[in-house]
């Protein structure tokens, strides 16, 4: 496919590994990305089927327990025996799906008991068919949050997988593509196809110590989606590093990624002041406090702003937001006669969205249509705000496990995982989360994000900063 060949020939810019955490040894915690693999592979210093194993050992280890819903190894193997290293991207190496996408012959289940009995897909997603045609070896489908309705990635029905990065003790992982998430933070996938509608690549990324790009949503399809909301959805996924996230976009989105070698000195970022940075947890503090010097030291140019439009959001969404009407809408028939069936967290939160009339919903659409012009206006000028992905570090599972008892502990970490993320899906924005923790602190996550369509900036940016994070 000319287009998949053009992804090869057209590389304006020397993205070869520098020391850092892609280079650690084995045993690390972080694993190669994909670039250092296809590039390995290419030169014949490792094959498909040997890499493919070594992903096999790690998704079937105590590090994926509960991660994946149902494994695809017979047919990994299968791919990577005849991936084309010449012409194919992905070179038959792991990638897990989400269990919100549709899969030929698999059941779309979304982490819930409710559609075990549902009809298998007769043909794959648009996402899912973009990844298989540019060579990706599909280890499994991966756990999630039950109908991808929370941020912090509990499920009661199939467990929770531990949180990738922590040794301590089993810590949440983030939601809702929990699985996705650990499934590349472990070394199990080289890309975690995922979604995020409030948070969902991000949350898990920044806790797991890993790059969540979202996207701009309109540039990659929904189809073949179980939707929580079609107005805020958006198909993407998790990596090892940027240059990875680089290029899955570029496979999902079906276009390539202006790339720009411009210094960090040559960009206008922002720093919001107004709520993003309230109520950090002291990790968080440091590594953001820390980021920034870094990067001013190196001469980024960092400006300090106050979003008021900001304040407005609580107003805005005080009839309900667009998840609990859209998902409503979706799920009211199933809800009229299993509600006892759903993780009762979740079905409160779909349940808010019967109250909401139809004037309520068209008010919303409009007031966010003029919020987004006042934010695009104050952001002008512009080419990235920078932000702390979320404001704490990942709290034990134990205190949000399933559980009326933990629900009061749930929904208000819930809502501290989705206050920075959501802003942008609100916006129709793009951001990117990446690591920016010291080898000895539980992962933390640094956004980098900008309004719609300003993809390549925000990715281009964020490249910048991880090479800086890395020397």
């Amino acid at each position: 496919m000319n287009w998949f060949a053009d992804l090869f020939a057209k590389q304006p810019l020397d993205y070869s590994a520098k020391p850092g955490k892609y280079s650690t040894a084995p045993d690390s915690l972080m694993q190669p990305d994909l670039y250092t693999i296809r590039q390995k592979l290419r030169s014949g210093q490792t094959q498909p089927g040997t890499e493919i194993e070594r992903s096999i050992e790690v998704a079937q280890s105590a590090r994926c327990q509960q991660v994946f819903l149902q494994t695809l190894f017979d047919e990994a193997r299968a791919t990577a025996s005849g991936a084309d290293l010449q012409t194919s991207p992905l070179a038959g190496l792991a990638v897990s799906i989400k269990d919100l996408f549709d899969v030929a012959g698999q059941i779309t289940r979304a982490g819930s008991v409710l559609l075990n009995e549902a009809a298998p897909a007769t043909c794959d997603s648009p996402a899912v068919a973009r990844l298989r045609r540019a060579g990706a070896a599909f280890i499994g489908r991966t756990n999630m949050v039950e109908f991808a309705f929370s941020g912090v990635g509990i499920n009661p029905h199939f467990g929770t997988p531990a949180n990738a990065a922590s040794s301590d003790l089993a810590r949440i992982p983030g939601g809702s593509s929990s699985g996705a998430a650990v499934s590349v933070a472990s070394g199990a996938a080289f890309i975690g196809l995922g979604s995020d509608t409030g948070g969902s690549i991000r949350i898990p990324a920044a806790l797991n110590g890993i790059v969540g790009f979202k996207s701009t949503a309109r540039l990659v399809p929904t189809d073949g989606v179980l939707p929580l909301s079609s107005t805020l959805d958006t198909v993407c996924a998790l990596t090892r590093s940027v240059r990875d996230a680089m290029l899955a976009h570029e496979l999902l989105a079906q276009r390539q990624v202006t790339r720009s070698s411009a210094p960090l000195a040559a960009y206008r970022l922002a720093v919001v002041t107004t709520g993003m940075l309230d109520g950090l947890d002291s990790t968080v503090a440091r590594a953001w406090q820390r980021t920034l010097k870094t990067l001013r030291d190196a001469g980024a140019r960092i400006e300090e702003i106050a979003l008021s439009e900001l304040s407005e959001l609580p107003h805005i969404q005080a009839s309900g937001g667009f998840s609990a009407a859209e998902s409503y809408a979706w799920h009211q028939h199933l809800l009229a006669n299993h509600a006892a069936a759903y993780d009762p967290r979740v079905a409160a939160r779909i349940q808010r969205g019967a109250s909401m009339s139809a004037c309520d919903y068209l008010t919303l659409q409009a007031e966010r249509k003029k919020w987004i012009r006042r934010m695009e206006s104050t952001l002008q000028g512009f080419d990235a705000v920078l932000s702390p992905t979320v404001p704490i570090v990942a709290p034990p599972i134990a205190e949000v496990a399933p559980g009326a008892q933990h629900d009061e502990t749930f929904f208000k970490v819930n809502a501290q995982l989705l206050r920075n993320t959501s802003v942008i899906n609100m916006l129709d924005g793009c951001a990117l989360s990446l690591p920016c923790h010291a080898p000895d602190e539980l992962p933390v996550g640094l956004m980098v994000w900008a309004a719609a369509l300003h993809d390549d900036p925000v990715l281009n940016i964020a490249f910048q900063i991880e090479q800086l994070l890395q020397k």
